[in-house]
């Protein structure tokens, strides 16, 4: 039987869920469907924090809840999912479901779309504290899985047996490392032991799904106690190996830079979506220096060939001395590293562009005795804002102040006659030379029915 808290005995509100959330539980209530707030969101509402993303489960399938709303769109192969949109915002409708199976002879499952009851859904979930629902017809908490109490532990524990949960969907290790590190649990025992002795298995995973994981980790606030956990739980070795070399060898570069994009995170100086994959990828590889040089060697764009700097800015860039340029020091060749086979993540070129152009963009930027030349350079590159963001996580009290100095300058108008600047109209009008313009004479229309010919009088 599941344990059910009634309203007075919980903290979840409703003033705490989104509104666009709300419409779509109230909808689904009032045709006649169970609609439940699930997993992080009842998570966090629980601990008092502000939740991520407002989920929702019903009883409702994909093509029952597209009718209901205009707005829907379902998508997913191995997981239908229905994504209501509002705005650029999406609130993510799932049906109940229960466990599926592997297929045989393989320990994944690859689909997921056997529908189920509320309580087989609780049980196919990952953890714990992510199966807890909140039933927006009674406003009562459901749990059927024990996760009030984990909760109330501060624990992460997988549901059922962690050798079968995690062998099921490897990139459960690598969220039940960043869920601990982000709430401040502990990962239980149990759960811990089978993540260190399936470590190896995450290889079985998407490179794509786990470059998006790592990601939403250096987005979250807690990347360094992240990073240390996965390091000290074998998995950073195989997801990679350059990291988990730097963190053993008790080094700061890597764990400093990450603690820098934290601090910045944390102290409300950009939204999640505001740290692009470019800045989120140079702030774990710039430190690690060699693979990165590698890479955006093999990530150059042709010449001509988008937003790019000139081309013999190209062949002085060297970006681990960007790094050591904005008061880090410099970085020593990191040796070649062996153990065990790692996964190749998958990069994407365009973000290495960027951050490329994004670190050339430093020195420049420091160069303020050259304002005008500078400004001019920089203004309309898409590539700005990031080069600031990334002066002000990288850069020390000077990088902050120094833009701050190119936010203002951004702000105020160019100043007359200035290097590089546009005059205005009226200076140029002035400076013109006047021309007399002779006038055109308009030719006389034709009447409908006329010839094109005089008609000559006769005699």
């Amino acid at each position: 039987m599941p344990r059910i808290l009634p309203r007075p005995e919980h903290n979840v509100s409703r003033k705490g869920i989104d509104e666009d959330a709300l419409k779509v539980l109230y909808r689904l209530k009032n045709h006649g469907f169970k609609a439940y707030l699930v997993g992080g969101g009842v998570r966090d509402l629980l601990l008092e924090r502000k939740p991520k993303d407002f989920d929702i489960a019903t009883d409702a399938h994909p093509q029952q809840v597209k009718k209901l709303f205009r707005n829907c769109f379902v998508v997913g192969r191995r997981f239908r999912l229905c994504h209501v949109r509002f705005g650029r915002k999406v609130v993510e409708v799932s049906t109940f479901r229960r466990q599926a199976l592997a297929e045989e002879g393989d320990t994944l499952i690859r689909r997921d779309n056997t529908f189920g009851t509320s309580e087989e859904d609780a049980f196919r979930r990952d953890f714990t504290v992510n199966a807890l629902f909140y039933d927006i017809a009674t406003f009562s908490v459901i749990d059927y899985v024990g996760g009030l109490e984990d909760l109330s532990d501060r624990l992460i524990r997988t549901i059922g047996d962690p050798a079968v949960r995690l062998r099921e969907d490897p990139v459960r290790m690598l969220r039940a490392v960043a869920l601990a590190a982000r709430l401040g649990f502990t990962i239980d025992r149990d759960t811990l032991e089978a993540i260190r002795f399936l470590r190896g298995e995450i290889v079985k995973s998407s490179p794509a799904r786990i470059l998006d994981e790592l990601y939403k980790i250096l987005r979250q606030g807690a990347s360094r106690q992240t990073f240390q956990l996965l390091h000290d739980a074998g998995l950073l070795a195989y997801l990679l190996p350059e990291a988990d070399q730097a963190i053993a060898e008790q080094g700061e570069r890597l764990l400093g830079s990450l603690s820098r994009l934290d601090d910045y995170r944390n102290a409300g100086l950009a939204a999640p979506d505001e740290l692009t994959n470019s800045l989120l990828m140079g702030t774990l590889l710039v430190p690690l220096g060699v693979p990165l040089r590698r890479a955006a060697a093999a990530g150059r764009p042709r010449r001509g060939e988008g937003d790019t700097e000139p081309a013999d800015a190209d062949d002085r860039l060297d970006l681990a001395a960007e790094m050591a340029a904005l008061g880090e020091e410099e970085p020593d060749e990191a040796p070649a590293v062996g153990g065990p086979a790692a996964l190749v993540l998958p990069f994407a070129r365009r973000d290495l562009d960027r951050l490329r152009l994004i670190l050339a963009a430093q020195s420049r930027l420091r160069e303020v005795h050259t304002l005008p030349k500078v400004k001019h350079l920089l203004a309309g590159r898409g590539y700005l804002e990031e080069a600031l963001r990334w002066m002000e996580i990288h850069g020390g009290v000077q990088g902050q102040e120094l833009a701050t100095h190119w936010r203002r300058l951004e702000l105020e108008p160019p100043p007359a006659g200035a290097a590089g600047e546009a005059r205005p109209a009226a200076e140029d009008d002035a400076a013109r030379p006047t021309r007399s313009r002779r006038r055109r004479r308009r030719r006389p229309r034709r009447r409908p029915g006329s010839s094109s010919s005089t008609p000559v009088p006769s005699a």
